[in-house]
């Protein structure tokens, strides 16, 4: 298949490229920015003008419900919510039933993920063995099978013994661990320690518990070498402590969530259970520090930790409800009002969406690491189309994620999805306009 992109303001924030351009797609790869190549004869011409285009989304922090979970998300669901916000490649954590702990539930993941023809999937393989944190698990196996990294996902590792060893495997074959750092004693609480949390009668979870964790996180990564994803920094504390460790020269990385980038602990509001979520919303002063630590280059990458949650689980009191939020298809939008609101201007809200999460997984990405998240000659044809120009109102049903629970119900966002194309294919298109017959 045969495309050519026409008229779109191409933005490339790897390159720091901004310019009405053309892209022409053959063999699923860009072989031209700017300049169509001599003789190019496309099967189809999509019209982009007055739209951005962009390297497809990098969605480092996704949930597929796939396998065991299957009444919360489908694949087919989630893959479909993907392309529909105009992420082209995600990142699923090993928390499955049964947890991707062996080679073959991960080909099992992968096969059923590419028979579907939409976003790419890179899964993290189990840190140790069902997430129990006691024996680790065969990581060059695991690799072997396409994993890109390895978790305990949201189980935190009590044993720091077990953990050191991990690190000290990792760092000698080049692996990347990622790690969200809660204390696990702490961390048993259901919202965020402070007046609202003892207003309301719901157990906190402190700062500390954050802290803690990174504390410990940081020093073995001093003693081993290990290079370490830190996954959904919540707090100001702990962005000074990864700031501190980036000017330090630790091999460290790490993301924010879309829910601690733009709200806060008041938003649960008279215990609103759509704002269950882990990490605990924090307070106003840290999300300030979290949305200017992301600005500044502290934080890496912006993600949706996309977590759909079934409806009966949510419908319960607060602190019985299932934590977590649809998030995919609201990813894009979200990173664009925070752009907006901070004045960082589009190349870096869509740098955090793209080249800067690419770079997170680096030379996982095989055969893809020279182009994901960008647009240049020769690179991978992941391509998101949207326009800048209408925003949209977010509504559980109109969601195509299986999970319909969203804190962001109701909120506008800027930029809507006009077309996502996957290694030179059309996964989804939208062209419609608002108010248009």
């Amino acid at each position: 298949m045969k495309i050519l992109v026409r008229n779109g303001r191409v933005v490339d924030p790897a390159r720091n490229f901004d310019e009405i351009a053309d892209v022409a797609i053959a063999a699923g790869r860009v072989i031209g920015v700017g300049t169509v190549p001599a003789g190019f004869a496309p099967n189809r011409t999509l019209d982009a003008g007055g739209c951005i285009v962009a390297p497809g989304l990098v969605d480092l922090a996704v949930r597929l419900r796939e396998p065991g979970h299957e009444h919360e998300g489908m694949l087919e669901s989630e893959m479909a919510a993907a392309v529909a916000g105009g992420v082209t490649s995600v990142v699923c954590p090993p928390d499955t039933d049964p947890v991707l702990d062996e080679p073959g539930l991960v080909d099992m993941l992968k096969f059923r993920a590419e028979k579907l023809h939409q976003a790419r999937v890179f899964p993290l393989g189990a840190l140790t063995r069902g997430l129990a944190g006691e024996v680790l698990t065969e990581m060059a196996e695991l690799t072997e099978s396409g994993c890109v990294g390895f978790s305990q996902a949201e189980v935190p590792l009590q044993n720091t013994q077990v953990l050191q060893r991990a690190l000290q495997y990792a760092s000698t074959y080049g692996y990347t661990v990622w790690l969200r750092p809660q204390e696990y004693h702490l961390g048993k609480g259901v919202a965020a320690s402070g007046p609202l949390a003892t207003r309301l009668g719901l157990s906190g979870i402190p700062v500390a518990a954050e802290t803690i964790a990174l504390q410990v996180i940081l020093e073995l990564v001093r003693v081993t070498g290990a290079r370490v994803h830190l996954c959904r920094i919540s707090s100001a504390a702990g962005v000074a402590l990864v700031r501190a460790a980036k000017a330090e020269g630790l091999p460290v990385t790490c993301d924010v969530s879309i829910n601690s980038l733009h709200l806060t602990d008041v938003d649960i509001g008279y215990f609103d259970s759509r704002m269950r979520l882990s990490p605990p919303l924090r307070q106003q002063r840290d999300r300030d520090a979290l949305r200017e630590a992301l600005a500044d280059g502290t934080i890496d990458a912006l993600v949706s930790d996309h977590t759909p949650v079934d409806e009966d689980a949510k419908t319960l009191p607060f602190a019985e409800a299932e934590p977590g939020a649809t998030g995919l298809e609201l990813l894009l939008g979200l990173a664009l009002k925070w752009g907006q609101e901070e004045g960082v201007g589009l190349v870096r809200a869509l740098s955090v969406l793209t080249h800067e999460p690419a770079r997170v997984l680096g030379a996982s990405l095989g055969t893809l690491q020279a182009s994901a998240g960008q647009l240049v000659d020769g690179g991978v044809a992941d391509v998101c189309i949207f326009d800048l120009r209408e925003s949209w109102t977010v509504t559980p049903e109109g969601l195509r994620s299986q999970g319909r629970n969203t804190p962001f119900a109701g909120h506008e966002l800027p930029g809507r999805v006009r077309c996502t194309i996957v290694g030179g294919t059309v996964a989804y298109e939208n062209w419609a306009r608002a108010g248009a017959v």
